[in-house]
């Protein structure tokens, strides 16, 4: 049997670690979606240095240019008519940062390459406590995904949909990631700047205040 498991890698923190605990269970293919968002360049090169770090081969390792989420618009991410909001983390609105169904369209593509490579596990890091409240980083969501992966997928194939860190808050993430000795060095969150980390969006926030909590110093500048 395959020990292949495929990791939905943006870059970010979260998934960074997720990557982290895969690579504790599975040999890695990595999976990063491109889909006009506005840091795109910055979670690129975080994609490929985290690759190098785990030194996963090139076969295993996609890019997949999705720009017709950015046509729909519809998220501040996207659409640079829209500001990237200053962070309100007591809020329980989902945020005009929220990419509509995008985690629904990083798992098709991740079943379908999963079928191709023989995968048995799809690792997303998606968190549902410190999730800026997005509909598609539920234990609901992923757990009605996972049923419609085992029923629309060729019957000799049996794939894993894992959520390793979906009960996690950002700082028992953080401190997980220090165990897994996870390159976080190495990863991006920020929904708005390329070169420093804007430091006032909801992503920035969340990690900062993370690391804080963890008595810890987040290694990636902020402006």
């Amino acid at each position: 049997m395959s020990n292949l498991a495929i990791v939905l890698l943006s870059g970010g923190l979260d998934s960074c670690v997720t990557t982290a605990f895969a690579s504790q269970h599975h040999d890695l293919a990595l999976l990063h979606l491109s889909y006009g968002q506005r840091t795109q360049a910055r979670e690129a090169q975080a994609f490929s240095d985290i690759a190098n770090h785990y030194n996963v081969p090139s076969q295993y390792r996609r890019t997949v240019d999705m720009q017709y989420l950015a046509d729909i618009g519809g998220s501040a991410l996207t659409d640079k008519n829209i500001p990237v909001p200053d962070a309100n983390l007591e809020s329980t609105d989902v945020p005009i940062t929220y990419v509509p169904f995008r985690n629904a369209h990083l798992l098709c593509l991740a079943t379908s390459w999963a079928e191709i490579i023989g995968a048995t596990a799809i690792y997303i890091g998606v968190v549902e406590e410190d999730s800026s409240g997005y509909p598609d980083c539920t234990e609901t969501f992923c757990t009605t995904f996972a049923q419609a992966i085992q029923a629309g997928t060729h019957p000799d194939h049996h794939i894993e949909l894992r959520t390793p860190i979906i009960h996690r808050n950002k700082t028992q993430i953080v401190k997980l990631g220090q165990e897994l000795q996870a390159p976080i060095h190495l990863s991006w969150s920020c929904y708005e700047s390329n070169d420093k980390a804007c430091g006032r969006c909801d992503s920035c926030a969340l990690r900062l205040r993370a690391f804080e909590q963890a008595d810890l110093t987040d290694p990636i500048p902020y402006a």
